[in-house]
């Protein structure tokens, strides 16, 4: 093995200038002998071989480690910062930017800024969470979760909500349009010129929805809906609707036409958790593809580009698909309670 690092043919130049040294070695030249020889000094000629003596074949593919360079920044100064960064906040802020915590501790932006990446803080950040209080939260998260995953035999499970409120906002000026280095451009201000609610189901199987605007968000509509769902769905199947807890789901006259139309069954999600209704998604689709960037004079201009997008997707539709099992979910809420026990 020596012999073919020696020759140095694909092995790095190190590795062969210390196969050398060792070989020249085993033939019996003195150590300034082989310096000369090899163009290297004698302190590193007797360092490889002494090396060798001690450790043999394996210590000349690397390197001895070395403590690099001594940090100017110490250990206690650091933990003083990243203390400060989790436990308190500035007077006069609700929280630390990377130039106000070099004030305070006596360091420079950009270290700040690097002690803070290499420990994943970022204190400029703020995500929003919710625990639901709903007493029945595991039954029903259970029961939603099950029809994601295992839907029953012969029948639909449909993901039912409202989109209440919608405005027909008409900006004051034209939109400037997009152009290469400038982005398209519209003005602050608008004109309210109304609104209307979207009724929509989301159809688990293939991705369709069922929608329609209507002006008032009552029992009245939703029952109009209920009807709406009942043509536009095949008449064999049972209807399995995931919805929310408003109190329009809930209304006596809507548990009567249900108790009429028994192939329609509604599952409630927990209070709270919006985020288990999978129309929820395609929701947040619609306003950032069609409704926030949109203009439009009326409210029929509205309700038209709201037909015209679900048209359009259903003939097209995108599947959303339920990943997360409920063994994930609750690990996760008893991460986010114990984190929050901690505070107290």
């Amino acid at each position: 093995m020596l012999d073919k690092w020696a020759a140095g043919r694909r092995v790095p130049l190190r590795l062969v200038q210390r196969a050398q040294i060792i070989c020249k070695a085993a033939q019996g030249l003195l150590s300034k002998d082989i310096a000369r020889t090899l163009h290297i000094s004698r302190p590193t000629v007797q360092l490889w071989r002494q090396r060798f003596l001690a450790l043999r074949l394996p210590v000349l593919e690397k390197d001895a480690p070395r403590p690099g360079r001594i940090p100017r920044i110490s250990h206690r100064k650091v933990q003083a910062a990243i203390h400060a960064t989790l436990h308190t906040t500035p007077p006069d802020a609700t929280h630390w930017s990377a130039r106000s915590m070099a004030q305070a501790q006596g360091l420079s932006k950009d270290t700040i800024h690097r002690i803070w990446k290499q420990h994943h803080l970022k204190p400029h950040l703020l995500e929003t969470f919710k625990l639901s209080r709903d007493k029945r939260f595991v039954e029903k998260l259970h029961d939603v979760v099950g029809l994601y995953l295992n839907p029953p035999d012969k029948a639909l499970v449909l993901c039912v909500d409202e989109k209440s409120q919608i405005q027909a906002l008409d900006r004051t000026q034209p939109l400037l349009p997009l152009r290469p280095g400038v982005p398209a451009r519209q003005t602050h201000d608008y004109k309210r010129n109304g609104t209307t609610n979207l009724f929509a189901a989301l159809n688990m199987l293939d991705g369709t929805v069922i929608g329609d605007c209507m002006p008032r968000h009552r029992h009245q509509e939703f029952i109009r809906f209920l009807q709406l769902i009942s043509v536009k769905t095949p008449l064999e199947l049972d209807l399995h609707l995931i919805v929310d807890n408003y109190g329009t789901h809930k209304h006596p006259r809507v548990q009567s036409w249900l108790k009429r139309h028994p192939r329609f069954h509604l599952h409630f999600i927990p209070t709270s958790s919006s985020w288990l209704n999978m129309v929820e998604r395609w929701f947040r689709e619609i306003t950032d593809k069609r409704i926030r960037r949109g203009s439009f004079q009326n409210v029929p201009d509205l309700i038209a580009a709201i037909n015209h997008y679900i048209q359009t997707h259903n003939q097209n539709p995108k599947v959303f698909v339920w990943s997360a099992s409920v063994e994930r979910i609750m690990a996760k809420i008893a991460k986010c309670k114990e984190a929050l026990e901690t505070l107290h």
